[in-house]
């Protein structure tokens, strides 16, 4: 990687700050009130670069018990951290608390830094250091090697940077390929330029000109500058630490703990499925519905505890939780958090977010630990099947499986069509349905026609549109059109006319509907092209002639509109004596087309419109020709 970040961690007054001025040549005391007071309050930045050309951007954090939520904000995004402990008082409470936050954010390289190493004797340095290693013992610090410096006169800072310099090799690669997403530690404006965020980029690349958005609250920005290091970039990748000019909205409209992203990549969540571990060396348990502090990327908020595995966790164990929270935030699964007993404050544990858009659970589910324990292995298949599972009842968006998942739109659809090789999952148009959706549809259809024969044994089916409002009204037609086609495919139903049907119906009629058939096509017959025929006037308000009448429509009735109907052959006879003459004649008049037929001018309009409607012809001022 070109790009690290390096933070700092440890005991309050051990020389954190005065190490990183020994590294970089800078004060990160910046406030007035820490310089004053001789330790760091707030987050401090900076950087400088490692003989191997790398860049090292720095987070300082405090070591103050009582500005513990800035170290954990800083503590976000951190690739190696230095643990300074000051050889004149070895390991302190704040050594260890960090350490905890720091295995619990999932920071797993880092130095031990033996600070102020001038001011002790040889022998005293070697108890602290023997110290150091049997109170580090199982931690990911356990194993590493302990730096030697004194920062005033620049005993061993060389080698520290040296140190720095090999274990960067080992950083792996950042995730350029997700949406973009930053967790704000900073808010502030600039004369001149207006409002300025800062973070490190955990995943994405943000250029200039870039629409994103705010969360949780959803606020809309464009991206004005970008500065790395002092100065000005066309973009930021992930792993570095920027200070980004955003336009549209003030100061006091973000805050610390918001997030900067790509619009649709993240969701509001207000309760979070999660697996939790807390530290071994303390005395405190968990309950169900007690009040705790979580700390996830810059953010801090309070909730209460649901144990779904579990009556009581103790020290030393895990279980799978659900938060409740008492304010919205964002967040994605894998994204590590600390928790902190709400009074008196005190770290106590920490674990992984499994699920950011999720239902109240009970405790003891089966089905739900059993779940959590997929969605732990983190595994981009599973996760997906196992939302589309769960979700079996909805049609899922690529924007909500980009907002819950966070991976990139190319990598969702790579597994959707694996699945959909698979039939666990099927396309539908701008949807994906779970095939348990599908299928539960399908039935939907399938005993709602049934019911319709039961009840119209003589109509041949029901319409697309009075399907779609029965079974969701929400779906367009195209989806309809796609449902039904689906399913025609499978034998099961068939659409004829725009009138669907079970596959296997088949109207029949008794003797004395039979009879009523045959009237009605003699009137028709009788009444011919001369003298068009309505519903009304065929089935004179009789119910049964209306039930037969509608059963014959598109085989030996032609409707020409909600009123008037032909006998099929003399609508074939009409059709085909017009196509004719147009053909003939590029056109024809209303009163052409009278003389035709030998037909009122009413009928013939009414005929004329009808195929207008049907767009084979098309009026031109007073004339059609074929569409």
């Amino acid at each position: 990687m070109n790009n690290i970040i390096i933070g700092t961690a440890g005991h309050v007054d051990h020389g954190k700050t005065t190490l990183i001025k020994a590294l970089t040549g800078r004060d990160t005391d910046t406030l007035e009130e820490e310089k004053k007071r001789g330790i760091s309050i707030n987050l401090g930045f900076t950087y400088f670069d490692l003989p191997s050309k790398k860049r090292a951007g720095i987070v300082d954090v405090p070591g103050h018990e009582k500005f513990i939520k800035n170290m954990l904000a800083g503590a976000s995004g951190i690739d190696i951290v230095l643990l300074v402990i000051a050889c004149d008082e070895g390991v302190m409470p704040q050594t260890i608390e960090h350490l905890d936050i720091l295995h619990f954010l999932n920071v797993n390289k880092g130095i031990i830094v033996l600070t102020k190493c001038n001011s002790v004797d040889i022998e005293f340095k070697e108890l602290v250091k023997e110290d150091i290693r049997e109170k580090l013992k199982g931690s990911f610090l356990e194993k590493s090697e302990i730096i030697e410096v004194d920062s005033i006169s620049g005993y061993g800072i060389k080698n520290l940077i040296n140190t720095i310099d090999n274990i960067s090799n080992e950083i792996e690669e950042k995730h350029e390929g997700f949406p973009a997403r930053l967790n704000i530690d900073r808010v502030f404006s600039l004369k001149g330029f207006g409002t300025i965020v800062t973070g490190t980029l955990l995943e994405g690349v943000i250029n200039i000109d870039d629409d994103l958005e705010v969360y949780p609250k959803g606020l809309k920005v464009k991206i004005r500058g970008i500065q790395v290091h002092g100065k000005n970039v066309e973009c930021v990748y992930a792993g570095q630490r920027a200070a980004i000019n955003i336009s549209n909205l003030k100061v006091d409209d973000i805050k610390r703990g918001d997030v900067l992203a790509y619009s649709n990549s993240l969701k509001e969540s207000n309760m979070l499925d999660v697996k939790i571990t807390l530290v071994s060396h303390t005395d405190k348990v968990l309950k169900h519905w007690d009040r705790i502090k979580l700390y996830q990327g810059t953010r801090e908020v309070l909730c209460r505890v649901v144990l779904l595995d579990k009556e009581i966790l103790k020290s030393g164990e895990s279980a799978y939780v659900q938060l409740r929270l008492e304010e919205g935030i964002v967040a994605k699964q894998g994204d590590r958090f600390v928790i902190r007993t709400y009074s008196p404050m005190e770290t106590i544990g920490g674990g992984i977010v499994l699920d950011t858009c999720v239902k109240k659970h009970k405790k003891f589910d089966p089905i739900v630990i059993e779940s959590l324990k997929i969605k732990e292995k983190r595994n981009p298949k599973d996760i997906i099947s196992e939302y589309l599972r769960l979700h079996k009842n909805k049609y899922i968006t690529m924007k909500e499986l980009k907002s819950y998942t966070g991976f990139y739109e190319s990598d969702i659809e790579d597994i959707i069509m694996e699945l959909v090789k698979k039939d666990e999952v099927i396309l539908f148009n701008n949807y994906y349905l779970h095939k348990n959706k599908y299928e539960n549809l399908k039935q939907e259809i399938l005993n709602l026609l049934e019911d319709f024969h039961k009840k119209n044994r003589l109509k041949k089916g029901i319409s697309k549109e009075e399907l779609r409002s029965k079974i969701d009204s929400n779906l367009k037609n195209k989806d309809i059109d796609l449902l039904i086609s689906k399913i025609s495919n499978e034998s099961l139903i068939k659409l004829t006319n725009n009138l669907v049907s079970l596959s296997s119906f088949k109207v029949t009629f008794n003797s004395k509907q039979k009879e009523i058939k045959l009237n009605i096509k003699d009137k028709l017959k009788n009444s011919g092209l001369s003298s068009i025929m309505t519903i009304d006037d065929i089935c004179n308000k009789n119910n049964y002639y209306k039930e037969v009448l509608e059963s014959m429509i598109g085989e030996e009735i032609e409707l020409l509109d909600d009123k008037y109907v032909l006998d099929t052959n003399d609508y074939l006879k009409a059709k085909k004596t017009l196509i004719s003459y147009i053909e003939n004649n590029k056109s024809i008049t209303l009163g052409e087309y009278k003389k035709l037929i030998n037909s009122s001018r009413k009928n013939c309009l009414i005929i004329l419109e009808h195929f207008d409607r049907k767009q084979i012809t098309k009026r031109i001022e007073d004339r059609r020709v074929l569409y």
